[in-house]
């Protein structure tokens, strides 16, 4: 029989250890920030019907879906994000929730999109949303959250790009009035990926004037003064125009909120640009940048949508939330050479002389995992050198020896600090000292 090509399939991949170590570390430094927030895990399933999924996030996620009829044919289709999953659980779930309703979901994603940098096909999300209030209040929570997550993740500076639809659609319906705002949306939402020249080409095809189209896109330029923004934004938009300063107004006030909860100077920043392509986002919008390398893109997004859960059932159920991009920001990580460390799972390798030690070495490794000290026992009778090179090569930082006559000694392989002990009390206490 002949042998089979070991590969993936186009914007797919595997995960080696290096990298899985460092996604697991993310994950739950991510947890431990949702818990600390008030947000408890939940999970969906990975496959949905096709007709949750689809006509949720746009003509563009319509196409990218992983759709297919399954053995009892259904159509059915791998989850494009875990949002539109989530309006689908507090609709069925509704009367088993406790409202205002918190959630974290931590898991796999699927987009048909063309594999670039930064952009996979298989991608981990890690979301955290707020069911029920339709507050200002709430919006700025999810703002301190992720910005609160990021600082967690030690990434270094994350700034969270906002802005709101509701202004956006009231800007729109100012200066190219007639023209879908879903389209011009879209349109606006394509700047960073496409330019200036294709948003324009759109907005005219949209039903836009080429004078229109150029306002829209002068407007929606970023600037680095906030006053000048929010002057920009209020001169744009119609006098009568209630849902728009509203929105407005919201961006002012999860500002002061943002800053009396701590969030650093700089971390959150208006950007008129910014629009969100999904076409479910009803409020405020957010996307994270990171500061080190804004070219790899988004590593997080979100933002408010007032009506996904009314496709299926008659209760309101609006909500708010972000997601954090785990496998973008690895990408980024790797890119800026901050997450290749070598890294193992274990904190010590317990080595010995051959069989007749493997009992004690057994024994060592089992006090060790006690005392909450990660430990494997090398699983051969080979030379000590071979051991010891095998511990370097994996990243293991400790090397406890078990020696013939039944004592043991360590290695610290940094700096090659190295200590005998009489008990193994006086070995764990070693391992664990400051600058161990």
């Amino acid at each position: 029989m002949s042998l089979i090509t070991p590969r993936t399939l186009k914007g797919f991949r595997d995960v080696l250890p290096v990298r899985a170590l460092h996604q697991q570390r993310m994950i739950r430094t991510l947890q431990d920030v949702f818990r600390a927030h008030g947000y408890g895990p939940i999970e969906t399933p990975a496959l949905e019907y096709a007709e949750i999924l689809k006509g949720k996030g746009g003509e563009d996620s319509d196409k990218e879906l992983f759709e297919f009829t399954d053995k009892g044919g259904r159509p059915v289709a791998l989850r494009f994000d875990l949002t539109v999953p989530l309006a689908r659980f507090v609709a069925e779930h509704q009367n088993d929730l406790v409202f205002p309703f918190r959630r974290s979901h931590i898991g796999s994603c699927w987009r048909g999109e063309r594999p670039q940098r930064g952009r996979a096909r298989e991608f981990l999300q890690c979301d955290a949303d707020l069911i029920g209030p339709e507050s200002v209040a709430a919006d700025a929570e999810i703002l301190v959250l992720m910005c609160a997550a990021y600082e967690a993740l030690d990434v270094g500076l994350v700034t969270l790009r906002i802005n709101d639809r509701r202004v956006l659609g009231g800007i729109v319906g100012h200066l190219a009035p007639g023209v879908p705002v879903v389209a011009a949306l879209r349109a606006l939402d394509k700047r960073e990926k496409l330019g200036e020249a294709t948003v324009r080409d759109e907005l005219v095809a949209a039903g836009a004037s080429a004078e229109g189209a150029a306002a829209l896109i002068d407007v929606t330029t970023p600037r680095s003064d906030a006053s000048e923004v929010f002057a920009a934004l209020e001169a744009n938009l119609a006098a009568d125009d209630a849902a728009g300063r509203a929105g407005l107004e919201g961006l002012r006030r999860v500002l002061e909120l943002a800053a009396a909860s701590g969030v650093r100077d700089g971390a959150l920043r208006v950007d008129p640009s910014v629009a969100r392509g999904l076409d479910y986002y009803t409020g405020i919008v957010l996307e994270a940048q990171l500061d080190a390398l804004p070219d790899i893109g988004s590593v997080g997004s979100g933002g408010r949508y007032d009506d996904l859960a009314s496709l299926y059932t008659k209760s309101r159920l609006p909500g708010v939330g972000c997601s954090i991009g785990i496998t973008r920001l690895l990408d980024a990580m790797e890119a800026l050479g901050k997450a290749t460390d070598k890294e193992a799972p274990a904190d010590v390798l317990v080595v010995h002389p051959g069989d007749d030690a493997l009992p004690r070495a057994f024994a060592i490794a089992a006090t060790l995992r006690r005392a909450g000290i990660g430990a494997e026992v090398f699983p051969e009778d080979k030379k000590h050198g071979q051991q010891m090179r095998y511990a370097d090569k994996a990243g293991i930082p400790f090397v406890v020896t078990v020696e013939a006559d039944g004592g043991w000694h360590a290695k610290r392989l940094a700096d090659g600090s190295f200590a005998s002990f009489a008990d193994e009390a006086s070995l764990v206490a070693w391992l664990r000292a400051p600058g161990a």
